[in-house]
């Protein structure tokens, strides 16, 4: 099979696309057919190894190479074969799952557990989209942020990956949204269904003078102190991330944001995917697709052979929603 292999850290042009072999399922595993995966901030972070703060933590980058030779989180795709003790999928099943890596390949061995049976109204590209930003969205604002009907939720950051679901999700949580983008993708988020959507380059959020009970902070652009400033007064301040920088962000943006949280009034959490229900949360977006309430936005899609490009593409961070790369 083909595979983008990593070596070393660095830009896209680190990915070389290798021929290598087709791994084979053990026990309680499953060989799926990739038919697309997508780009997320997650991949490239591991593919440049930063922050580089991050490489001293034991169970996240390699100190000097990359962790993961095969990058890719989202994987929508057929199965192949399954391995003994396989009793909930067969081949030619359709399916996508939230994994750690691996997904930039034609063939992949998945753990059972992890796979989810694809959105039938879905294709395979749109699938791909779907799992680390839509459940990143609903276990911030689901679990994390604990959205209840009639609230007011501002979405900073709202045309991206993790945005573009969030607008959505929140609106089926009962919440009256609040978008934050630049001016080119204003009508994109009003067209989600955001109730008001503020263009950031003619207003700042947080000296408007309006209150949320919930602020989900995905773009990381304002200080924590100011987002807070707009909270009611039992109000959650929810990160996703912030703006990549070499050293230490968005890490530092996130641990002093939650540092001061700890003497500010209003709660200040952070959603990481990594420790959750990854199954289970996704289950839960393919019954919202499903029933016609959640829908993933793509920006570009790219044939495999460039994902080098795709991944270029998306770390400029001007994508509306996603990016994709089908085989």
């Amino acid at each position: 099979m083909k595979a983008f292999i990593l070596s070393s850290y660095g830009s896209p042009d680190r990915f070389e696309l290798t021929e290598t072999g087709v791994p084979a399922p053990a026990d309680g595993e499953v060989l799926v057919r990739v038919r697309a995966t997508s780009v997320n901030p997650y991949d490239w972070h591991h593919m440049r190894g930063e922050p580089s703060i991050v490489r001293l933590m034991p169970g996240t980058f390699g100190l000097r190479a990359p962790k993961f030779a095969i990058l890719g989180c989202d994987v929508a795709g057929q199965v192949e074969a399954v391995g003994e003790k396989v009793t909930g999928f067969r081949p030619g099943d359709d399916v996508y799952a939230l994994l750690v890596s691996g997904a930039y390949a034609e063939y992949i061995s998945v753990p059972e557990g992890l796979l989810v049976r694809k959105p039938e109204n879905l294709t395979y590209a749109q699938a791909a989209a779907v799992p680390m930003a839509a459940v990143t969205a609903l276990l911030a604002l689901r679990d994390v942020g604990s959205v209840k009907p009639g609230q007011k939720v501002l979405v900073n950051g709202a045309s991206g990956g993790v945005g573009t679901f969030a607008v959505q999700i929140a609106q089926v949580l009962g919440a009256s949204v609040t978008g934050v983008c630049s001016t080119r993708h204003v009508d994109l988020i009003r067209s989600l269904g955001a109730e008001e959507v503020i263009d950031y380059r003619a207003a700042d959020f947080t000296r408007r003078g309006h209150r949320y009970d919930l602020v989900l902070d995905v773009a990381g652009s304002r200080p924590a102190r100011a987002c807070r400033r707009v909270l009611t007064s039992n109000g959650a301040l929810v990160l996703i991330g912030g703006q990549a920088g070499r050293w230490v962000q968005p890490m530092g943006h996130v641990m002093s944001a939650l540092a001061a949280g700890r003497f500010a009034a209003q709660r200040v959490a952070l959603a990481e995917v990594s420790g959750c229900d990854k199954p289970g949360l996704l289950a839960s977006v393919t019954g919202l697709i499903e029933d016609g309430k959640v829908t993933p936005v793509i920006d570009r899609e790219y044939p495999f052979g460039e994902l080098p490009a795709a991944v270029r593409y998306q770390e400029e961070g001007h994508a509306s929603g996603k990016v994709v790369v089908t085989l």
